[in-house]
């Protein structure tokens, strides 16, 4: 089983366009839907329709209408009662793939509340082979509560305790990777996400050069992090682990929509883990998860009989970690 926690979930409202946004105008819509969303709660719809067994831990109070989605769409959830409503969050999105997100602040992470999620991992964790940590903070949530997270459910479980990926950005990541007694066992960050949190080249340096993202990203496996799992948007996506670099890139597709693009990324990588699949191949189908959502509308995520890892080109790559 594979738990994900997402602290500041959303219920996401899309809206295709016909032709591109006009400011200040009004336009018709030519289709509308709307999803449980951030982003650990997209990872357990991805595994749910997969077939591998998940359980989403959110903050949440009965009848609201996330939940009511996540019961439509048979995945199991676990919440911590927050006392207001989940926000929710608007995508627009173009004929040509361009996408805009407005997306509301969230409700205000409370200590009880942090304990609860812990507890609940406490309860469910030893069953589990991951906890994904994943998505943006809520308002009073400190930088490093994923490390937090970590060290705490780790203390519980000790050699019980699951494995952790984490999947955020901002100060957020650089808090869930700064204490070295709590690095996690995965990261996937964007070319961007990953040049900030190491700060020594630009994103689109990194995202045009397979092999200077993975230089970058063994700086951080060199500290002891796990693995890190670097999306490079139409540029695939490079694996970088102790055993060795990966570069994996799909056969071009038609965008509909890139949101949740990453968090099928992380779902096609931990299915493959869940296979017992070697690192290359856990790449291959994350690249194949990744690029089928992005030909998908909305944020609705990709069963596995949806992706095509044939059409995922993978390579090994030569190179040695970064300077700091």
């Amino acid at each position: 089983m594979i738990l994900t926690v997402t602290l500041n979930p959303s219920l996401d409202r899309t809206v295709e366009l016909p032709s591109p946004l006009r400011r200040g105008a009004v336009q018709r819509a030519e289709g509308a839907r709307q999803d449980a969303g951030g982003k650990g709660v997209n990872i357990s719809r991805a595994l749910r329709v997969s077939g591998v067994p998940t359980l989403a831990v959110l903050p949440g109070d009965p009848g609201d209408p996330l939940l009511a989605e996540l019961a439509a769409a048979q995945v199991p959830y676990e919440t911590v009662p927050a006392g207001a409503p989940i926000r929710s969050n608007i995508t627009i999105t173009e004929p040509d793939g361009t996408t805009t997100k407005i997306n509301a602040p969230g409700t205000p992470l409370l200590p009880e509340h942090l304990d609860a999620v812990v507890e609940l991992l406490v309860q469910h964790g030893a069953d589990a082979s991951w906890v994904v940590l994943a998505g943006s903070l809520p308002p009073g949530a400190p930088e490093d509560v994923y490390a937090r997270i970590v060290r705490r459910v780790r203390s519980a479980l000790g050699e019980r305790a699951p494995r952790f990926a984490v999947d955020t950005s901002g100060a957020a990541l650089r808090g869930a990777t700064a204490a070295d007694d709590a690095l996690p066992d995965l990261i996937k960050p964007n070319g961007e996400e990953l040049a900030e949190l190491v700060g020594t080249h630009g994103g689109e340096e990194l995202e045009a050069a397979p092999e200077l993202a993975a230089a970058t990203a063994a700086a951080l496996v060199a500290r002891g992090l796990g693995a890190v799992l670097t999306t490079l948007g139409a540029g695939g996506a490079v694996l970088t682990a102790a055993e060795g670099s990966w570069h994996a890139v799909h056969e071009p597709v038609a965008v509909r929509s890139t949101v949740g693009a990453g968090d099928s990324s992380l779902s096609g990588y931990l299915i493959a883990q869940e296979r017992g699949d070697a690192p290359p191949e856990c790449l291959r189908q994350a690249v194949a998860s990744g690029s089928a959502a992005a030909a998908l509308p909305g944020t609705r995520v990709p069963s596995l009989p949806e992706t095509t890892p044939e059409a995922v080109t993978v390579r090994e790559l030569s190179v040695r970690a970064a300077a700091d």
